[in-house]
């Protein structure tokens, strides 16, 4: 279970380092099921980020695995192409992180508004916060 405890530290390590490094982030964190646990967005964040974030780590809980990887199959011609269409919309590239307790899948982070390698590595920072 994703408490909102460890949700907002989780929030709050990546908008940090998003302000600091200087970008305008949309940054969400969700349970297992993909629901929504704990949002933000930085001042300078544009809106598109926000449901991109959103998908990002709902992609990650939902499959157990970081968006970016999932990403590999879904390309034309790969096992999962077109997954993006299922589960009211998905997002297969970097940015979306897993998080666990162990081995259990029990959410996710998504971090969306910057450079695709920023995305990822503000989402890895935040899921090493949890």
């Amino acid at each position: 279970m994703v408490q909102r405890v460890r949700a907002q530290a989780v929030i709050d390590a990546v908008v940090a380092k998003a302000d600091e490094d200087g970008h305008g982030v949309a940054v969400a964190v969700v349970d297992a099921a993909g629901t929504l646990v704990a949002f933000a967005r930085t001042d300078a964040a544009l809106i598109g980020p926000v449901e991109v974030a959103q998908k990002k780590a709902r992609t990650a809980a939902l499959f157990g695995t970081d968006s970016i990887d999932l990403g590999r199959d879904a390309q034309p011609g790969g096992a999962i192409y077109s997954i993006e269409h299922t589960n009211g919309g998905l997002i297969s590239f970097g940015g979306g992180i897993v998080l666990r307790d162990g081995d259990t899948v029990i959410g996710a982070v998504g971090v969306a508004g910057a450079t695709l390698d920023a995305d990822e590595d503000l989402a890895r920072l935040g899921a090493a916060t949890f």
